[in-house]
Order: structure tokens, then sequence, then C-alpha cells
């Protein structure tokens, strides 16, 4: 696997969980607004949607380049 190989795998696997973290933006403001959801449900979706926040925060810097300071 080359850096470049590399690059794109992790701009793909970016892209899906930002994707994951919308989807799951939406279901729960949907679950909300239905007035009809278990309380643990929504735990856990949000929890799940913190989780996916930091592997997007991992993957994101994964991308930068280091810089020497």
């Amino acid at each position: 696997m080359t850096v470049i190989d590399g690059q794109e795998t992790l701009k793909q696997r970016l892209a899906d969980l930002k994707m994951e973290h919308r989807d799951l933006d939406i279901a729960i403001d949907a679950l909300v607004n239905s007035g009809n959801f278990n309380s643990l449900q929504l735990q856990r979706l949000k929890k799940r949607k913190l989780i996916l926040k930091d592997h997007i925060f991992v993957t994101a810097n994964a991308l930068l380049p280091d810089i020497i300071a």
C-alpha cells in the first residue's frame, strides 16, 4: 500500500464516518420530534454519535501532514 492509497482510504473512511454521523443526527431529530421514544434508545444513539465524532477527529488528523515547528 502506497502513501497515496493510504490517503485515499482515510479520505473514504472520513466521508463514511461523516455520513453516518449526519444520518444519526437525522435519526435523533426524527425520534425526538416523534415524541414517542425510549430515553435509553435516545441515549444510545447520542453516545454512538459522540463516538463517531471522535473517530472523525482522529481520522481527519491522520490526513494532516506532520509539520515540524
